[in-house]
Formats: C-alpha cells, structure tokens, sequence
C-alpha cells in the first residue's frame, strides 16, 4: 500500500473531515497520514520546505508565486490528466481560477471562504446593506473591522473591489490605482473611527468567537466566513451575510480565501492515488462527508445543497453572491510577505499615524518592489 504525508492547518475545518476521508481510503489502497501545523506555520516554513517534507501540502492561492518560482509543485493537469472531471467541476466563485498560474492549475479547491459579514442577531437583526450603513451602525453599537495579520489590506482590496476597482494580479504592478487607494482608505477609516478598538489585535477566528458569544462586538462587515460558527445548535450561532456595498444594487467587495490541495514533486503518482484525488472534490465527496465532518466546502453542488445550507443555520445562501464575486489576490512570488508588511501601512493610515496620501505611496512601492522569496515570519490565518 502506498502511503503518503499530507498537512494541513490545524483546525476542525481543516482537518477533521480530511482524516476521516484517509480511513476510508486505506481500505482502497491509498494511505495519507495528515498532520497538521499552527496556523502561524504556513508563514514559518517556505513552501519549497514543506513541499520537500510532504506529498500533499493544503495552502492558499497567494503562496502560488513563492511555489512556482521554486519548482515546488505538479500541476494538476500533470497529476491527473486535462480532462479530468476534477478540473471541470463546479467551485463556488472564483476557488479554481485562484489556483490556476501561467496556464495550469496548481491546488484543487477543497474548502471554499471569502471576507463576508457576521453579526450577533440578538444585537443587530438586519445585516447592514452598504458601508454608510456600516458606519451608521458603528455609532449605536459595538463594530469591529478585521485588522491583525494581512486583513487589514485584505480588507482595502475588499473595499477597492466594491468600487469597480479589484487587486492587480500582475508582479512589478501597483496593486492598486492611487485614487482607488485612497477612497477605499477613506472608507475603513470612517468605520474604524467609530469601531471599538480592543478588538484590533484578533485574527478572525477571535472576531468570530466574541460576535457568537456573550461579548458586545455585535457586527464585523468584512471577516472571512467559518460556517462551524453558524451552526444553530452552537450556544450563540453567528450571523453571516453578504459584504458590504458601496450602494444599493452594487457589487459586495470582498477577497477570496480557501484552501486547495497541492502535490509536491516529491509524491509518488499510481491510480489509486489520481482517483483519491478526484473524490476528495467530487460533488458527493463535497455534500456529504465534508459539511458533516465540520468542513466547509467548496464545490458549487454543496453550497447549493438545501440540506447542508440548513444544517449550516444559512451560511451558504447568505454569503453566495458574495463568494461568487470575489476577486483574487496577488500572486507573485513574495506576496505572502508584501502582504503583511502592507496590512501595517494600512493599520498605520487607520490610525492616523501617517497620511494616507503618504500610506497609498508606500503601498505602491511595496508592490512594485522585487520581492524575490521572501523569510515568511508572520502569522497566517486560513480562510
């Protein structure tokens, strides 16, 4: 029996079911022993690291650069063949494409994530509609914006995406057009005058655990979505809602997340280990064995799944057409780094410790800058 490593973050979404799948494949010949690292971890270690260590590495779309540039990967089309129906499935908003890099896909989408909003509903009844919503409700009760680690320019892009103007994913191109920049700038800035700054340290997953609790926060308009928070039978179940937009009618700007699974060089290739594979994103694999074993899908039959959207307290169909429009991140080689040295300059605009004027410069600067493979040292929060 051949036997593989695999890791992957270490949370029930990102675990629970994923090993439970492993049981059911060793009777079929394919033995992945998953371990699973902090999420601190995917910062840590350099992909080509992990990649030399394990044969399946579950990772998010920006550390395709930092993989391509050290060789680190097979593409899918490799592993399984351009015709495989894993390459055609059906994701939910833009989970393949963000995996897709210089005409091959490199990960296959296995859970599905994007910046959306949640809200106590014993606080807050209806999910504010547009950001001047946001910022009335910031004045009569308690609001958080997602800023620890790379959220904080997560949420610029998100904002910047709900003006007509998305991320550029291209190496040595501002992310950004400077008047974008400053609007969407100007837009965090109002909430976040008005929103309780104790919160300004947590990750999301802390946002998450204080709205679905006896804790004040009441609303967060932009926190990547853990539907194991929405569940109706949790004490205090979250209530998650599309993004915010800039008008009525307008787009709901927000910045994709997930994970996809990948197979570095090091992976011995057989056909018990192709079709694993392919049930791993399968529509049945999707609907059943991962929205019951705490994970969060990513394949479009799941989301549209009226059992597991009810199982879900609403998840799915509340947060649909935001994922659905969700824009891609950079991936050059060195983002996972430029990312979290530019969600400081984003933190320092809010606070009002430099111009944002000057805080859109230096953002420019830092994306047109060859980052080359970067020390990644910072903390990464999987979404």
């Amino acid at each position: 029996m051949a036997q593989y490593r695999g890791l992957t973050w270490d949370h029930p979404r990102g675990r629970v079911w994923l090993e439970a799948a492993s049981a059911l494949w060793r009777e079929r010949g394919v033995d992945v022993v998953w371990e699973a690292q902090p999420l601190e971890g995917f910062e840590g270690h350099p992909i080509e690291e992990l990649c030399a260590r394990y044969d399946l590495v579950v990772l998010d779309h920006p550390h395709l650069g930092d993989a391509l540039a050290t060789g680190s990967l097979r593409a899918m089309e490799e592993v399984l063949g351009d015709a495989s129906p894993a390459l055609q499935e059906a994701y939910v908003g833009p989970s393949l494409r963000s995996y897709r890099l210089d005409g091959r896909t490199w990960a296959l989408p296995i859970d599905a994530a994007t910046q959306v909003s949640a809200r106590d509903p014993r606080i807050v009844g209806r999910a504010p509609a547009t950001w001047d919503d946001v910022e009335r409700l910031a004045g009569e009760a308690p609001v958080a914006l997602s800023l620890a680690g790379p959220h904080a320019l997560l949420s610029l892009f998100s904002v910047a995406a709900s003006l007509g103007a998305p991320p550029v994913d291209a190496a040595g191109e501002p992310w950004l057009d400077e008047g974008t920049a400053l609007a969407a700038l100007d837009v965090l800035r109002s909430v976040h005058a008005r929103s309780r700054r104790e919160y300004a340290g947590l990750n999301p997953i802390g946002l998450l655990e204080r709205v679905g609790s006896d804790d004040p926060l009441a609303y967060v308009p932009l926190v990547y979505g853990y539907v194991t928070y929405a569940f109706p039978e949790s004490p205090a179940p979250v209530a998650f809602g599309d993004a915010p937009r800039m008008a009525p009618g307008g787009l709901p700007g927000s910045t994709i997340g997930g994970t996809g699974v990948a197979i570095s060089r090091r992976a011995p290739l057989d056909d018990a280990f192709r079709a694993y594979l392919s049930w791993l994103v399968a529509p049945a694999t999707q609907r059943r064995l991962v929205p019951e074993l705490l994970g969060q899908p990513a394949a479009a039959a799941a989301w549209d799944d009226a059992e597991v959207d009810a199982a879900a307290g609403a998840f799915y169909s509340a947060t649909r057409a935001t994922i659905e429009a969700a824009v891609v991140r950079p991936r050059a080689s060195g983002f996972p780094e430029a990312q979290q040295h530019g969600s400081a300059i984003v933190r320092e605009a809010l606070s009002g410790a430099v111009d944002p004027a000057h805080a859109v410069a230096r953002l420019t600067a830092l994306a047109v800058a060859p980052h080359g493979t970067p020390e990644r040292t910072h903390r990464k929060d999987p979404a």
